[in-house]
């Protein structure tokens, strides 16, 4: 995975991160290796905590979050992406004048992550029936976040599920919020702000907010794979 990692074309991605706060990364992972996350999600052992959206009004579904030690795949994918996001990360805390800065490796961004109690995985898979939607919110889990996460699409839209588009809104200050509706293929990457990116307007960088969520699915059964790169108190 770290070879294949590499072989992206990061000069790409970091544009559109830029231009868009989003990127998506075709065919990262097999569709073998996308059933395994799949079949894998009965396994009592591999979870920490199971949460029902609708218990507490996130939407309609279920996700389960990882223990540590994280699956392999999982593990080597947080570990290798994330120094090719950290030095867009700092270029938008400085256009933004946000006195934060982020480490070049991840084990260095966990080490920060354990000095505020952040010490529980964040990965997680989620799975949506017909019916389940997510609603729009940020995963920031503590005060130590990393503005960028991703998450690994692991069915065929319009083979094994309908509807289910990921969705973010952009809200830019003193405007209407704007949708971005996105429907990746099985194996596919997408990397997405976490909480926000700079935007340049005539008088310098100003910040626009992001969400993002997922739309009802119409039939069959979809599951995606988050994966946030700071851990989380609890």
């Amino acid at each position: 995975m770290k070879e294949k990692i590499a072989s992206i074309n990061w000069e790409n991605i970091v544009e559109e991160m830029h231009e868009n706060g989003y990127a998506i990364v075709p065919k990262l992972i097999s569709n073998e290796q996308c059933r395994e996350l799949i079949d894998n999600y009965e396994n009592p052992g591999a979870y920490r905590k199971r949460v029902v959206m609708e218990r507490h009004r996130f939407g309609l579904g279920e996700y389960k979050y990882y223990q540590y030690p994280l699956p392999n795949l999982i593990q080597s994918i947080r570990e290798n992406i994330y120094p090719y996001l950290a030095p867009i990360a700092n270029i938008w805390m400085k256009v933004l004048n946000i006195a934060a800065t982020f480490p070049e490796t991840h084990e260095a961004l966990l080490e920060q992550c354990k000095e505020n109690n952040q010490t529980k995985a964040t990965a997680l898979i989620l799975k949506y029936g017909k019916g389940g939607h997510n609603t729009l919110h940020q995963d920031l889990y503590g005060d130590v976040y990393f503005p960028i996460q991703t998450v690994l699409f692991l069915n065929e839209p319009n083979q094994d599920f309908t509807g289910g588009e990921f969705v973010l809104t952009e809200q830019t200050p003193r405007a209407q919020s704007k949708a971005i509706v996105l429907n990746p293929d099985r194996g596919d990457l997408l990397i997405f702000t976490t909480h926000f990116r700079p935007v340049k307007g005539s008088k310098g960088y100003y910040r626009v907010n992001m969400k993002h969520g997922v739309s009802e699915v119409h039939s069959g059964e979809r599951h995606t794979l988050g994966i946030i790169f700071h851990d989380a108190v609890s």
